[in-house]
């Protein structure tokens, strides 16, 4: 299965960079990469245009993602995390959702 999921990056190239900077594999703190892991992510891709993001998650057939999300969250270090990416990210609506799902239109390998 694959989610696609977008939100926007506040309007600063400096908060920008340091956003790009945390998620750089020599920066990125270990325990939040294998939280994803551990609840059965098997890839995970942003992407980035301007202050839009693009987030790409390959999980397994039959992912629970609200039942393996509410289980990222109580792991090691993906608070602080959250809070911390939280200063980087806007929301897109005025819920609390900062990632929104994208929903699926086309699909190659479909057709």
């Amino acid at each position: 299965m694959t989610y696609c999921f977008t939100l926007d990056l506040q309007p600063d190239p400096e908060l920008i960079a340091e956003y790009e900077h945390w998620h750089s594999p020599q920066k990125i703190k270990p325990e939040i990469v294998a939280g994803l892991r551990n609840i059965g992510i098997e890839d995970m891709q942003i992407f980035r245009w301007n202050t839009r993001m693009c987030m790409v998650v390959t999980v397994p057939d039959g992912f629970n993602w609200e039942a393996q999300m509410a289980k990222l969250a109580e792991m090691p270090g993906q608070r602080e995390w959250e809070l911390l990416m939280d200063a980087y990210q806007q929301r897109l609506t005025n819920g609390e959702d900062k990632w929104l799902e994208m929903t699926p239109i086309f699909k190659l390998t479909d057709c």
